[in-house]
């Protein structure tokens, strides 16, 4: 066992606040009735010009994790809470109060160097306080693993950390996030009126989210973010971002546990026309798929066969991994070097696209794809935000299925796909949507 466990959400997924109250703060059901204010708030957010590797110095501070489902439309992926995280580690017996647990929330919109370096500084506080000799792990969701690693690798405390574990850390990037800064993030919002696009792009770790590896299409076959142009975005703003990731390396590789989430439809590789980037889900030819966010390529270290046997993959969207209970058992295993033994059962493993939002009167489509069309009963449910049933369909199996669930009221959902029995060899898939009034003009 660790003497120190620090969780790390990823973005987003820390409460920010300044002297005026809260600026972002909204989960479950406060994020519909948020959003339609939610430019006001997020304009105080915004970065100035050149802020590099610095704090802006504008009074707003994290203060914790977020609880729950939590979303900036447009902006990276909906991702549920991390109490659920926090829970598991207290069950371990690493809690706040004892000292040997850090919930570290950090200023997401800041460049990973900057809360790189915060953190080292924090947990070498909480470590002294336990003892010389005690030593870390980092248990990190989505980007927070490219914070913890930047701690390690560049700010002197690979010598006290004893294992990094992360779940759905984009390690590579994500063709995702080159999407969200090119196109905009009013892309799926239909008559939404709000224009985040200048917030997106004013912040260094959503850049730092831009994949590092080969991802664009050209003449000469696929290239990266630095040997083109991309259009609308700050050039330099790129190129640190690559020189960020450049700068990590694999000196900490023998003691880092990578969870991935897989199976699931992800943007893999990008095509830009007309000063739009349209993402594609193969790479040369190959659907790897990924986590329905971070896609495959982008999910393992540079150099690393993804045929590695240190990815740990779990057919799991990246809104929930840090929620699902394969995943924590796998956390667990990996914190008490206790091996556990899963049911030794063939599953199917659905492939599941759903909107990140929907208005009110529309339906929400829901397609699910099986490269086993073994005959198994499916069942697609609509859950409220508290885990209730709304709606449910079982629909005939085939390759690939479409599901129209009409009449949802503004709310917070998750659609899950299973089996229809507790039990049942379906391997399940959650992800969040927003269903949400139709603004007035």
């Amino acid at each position: 066992m660790s003497d120190l466990v620090v969780v790390l959400p990823g973005i987003l997924g820390s409460t920010l606040r300044d002297e005026d109250g809260v600026v972002w703060e909204v989960s479950g059901r406060a994020v519909v009735r948020a959003v339609l204010t939610l430019g006001r708030n997020l304009q105080r957010l915004k970065l100035p010009d050149g802020i590099g590797d610095e704090h802006p110095g504008d009074g707003i501070q994290p203060v914790a994790l977020m609880a729950d489902l939590h979303v900036i439309p447009g902006i990276w992926t909906p991702l549920k809470g991390y109490d659920r995280v926090t829970r598991r580690m207290n069950s371990l017996g690493y809690t706040v109060e004892k000292g040997n647990l850090l919930l570290f929330a950090y200023d997401w919109r800041l460049s990973n160097r900057y809360n790189g370096a915060l953190l080292a500084r924090r947990v070498d506080e909480a470590l002294d306080k336990l003892g010389p000799n005690a030593k870390v792990s980092f248990v990190c969701h989505s980007m927070g693993g490219l914070v913890a690693r930047w701690c390690i690798e560049q700010c002197g405390m690979a010598e006290r950390t004893d294992k990094l574990i992360t779940m759905g850390t984009p390690y590579r990037g994500a063709a995702a996030a080159l999407e969200q800064l090119v196109n905009g993030v009013r892309k799926g919002l239909g008559p939404l009126a709000i224009d985040l696009t200048e917030f997106a792009r004013s912040m260094p770790s959503l850049h730092q989210l831009l994949p590092e590896y080969a991802c664009i299409e050209s003449a000469s076959g696929l290239v990266k973010t630095t040997e083109t142009t991309l259009p609308e975005l700050d050039t330099k703003m790129v190129e640190d971002a690559m020189a960020f990731h450049g700068s990590l390396s694999d000196s900490f590789a023998d003691r880092t546990y990578a969870i991935i989430g897989g199976k699931q439809p992800t943007a893999t590789t990008a095509r830009i026309a007309d000063g739009k980037v349209t993402c594609l889900r193969t790479y040369e030819g190959d659907e790897l798929y990924g986590d329905a966010t971070v896609p495959m390529v982008g999910a393992a270290r540079r150099g690393l066969a993804l045929s590695s046997n240190t990815l740990h993959r779990v057919t799991e969207q990246h809104t929930s991994l840090q929620d699902n209970a394969a995943v924590l058992d796998a956390v667990e295993s990996f914190l008490t070097s206790k091996e556990i033994i899963p049911r030794n059962v063939t599953a199917t493993e659905p492939q599941v696209s759903v909107p990140d939002l929907v208005l009110a009167g529309e339906d929400l489509a829901v397609t699910v794809e099986l490269k086993d069309t073994t005959p198994r009963a499916l069942k697609v449910a609509v859950l409220d935000e508290n885990g209730r049933q709304v709606e449910s369909r079982s629909p005939a199996i085939s390759e690939t299925m479409a599901i129209k669930f009409d009449g949802l009221t503004p709310g917070a959902y998750y659609v899950q796909v299973s089996g229809i029995s507790v039990g049942a060899p379906v391997v399940p898939v959650t992800s969040a949507v927003l269903v949400m009034d139709c603004p007035s003009p």
